[in-house]
């Protein structure tokens, strides 16, 4: 009788442990937990083997103007409506490099709390046009005055 309490007291422990461990991990991290125990004839408490999955992010996709490229550190500050991003490009696929004043569309994900580029494609730069009409005035005759 002794145990099979002792083996119900090592399960219900080891339970309380694994709850916790539940419990303190953050939101965006998937935790698998597998617990091995050994057989019931031992009085050896249960062993827990934990492995931590990420999740990759998905790619955001940022639409602006670029406002300073540096080509050695290969990073890129753009900015649109929103605000200025600053973006990691040594990883990112550019078949032209993109200068100060030009208009790029940029996938990129967040990684260690940057924010990674894999791809840079210029877009055409908006030429604002302005166009003028004539309007044509028509004389009107004057009244001649009555008497």
């Amino acid at each position: 009788m002794k145990k099979v309490l002792l083996v119900c007291l090592a399960v219900l422990l080891g339970i309380a442990f694994v709850t916790t461990v539940f419990a303190q991990t953050p939101a965006k991290k998937e935790t698998t937990t597998t617990t091995t125990t050994t057989p019931a004839t031992t009085t050896t408490p249960a062993k827990k083997e934990t492995t931590t999955t990420t999740k990759q992010s998905k790619h955001m996709v940022f639409t602006g103007k670029v406002t300073n490229m540096d080509t050695a550190a290969k990073m890129m500050t753009a900015t649109n409506k929103k605000g200025d991003m600053t973006f990691d490009c040594s990883s990112a696929k550019m078949k032209v490099e993109p200068k100060a004043g030009d208009k790029v569309t940029v996938k990129y994900m967040e990684k260690d709390g940057k924010m990674m580029a894999s791809s840079v494609t210029m877009g055409k730069a908006t030429k604002t046009t302005k166009t003028t009409t004539k309007k044509e005035t028509k004389e009107t005759p004057a009244k001649e005055p009555t008497k």
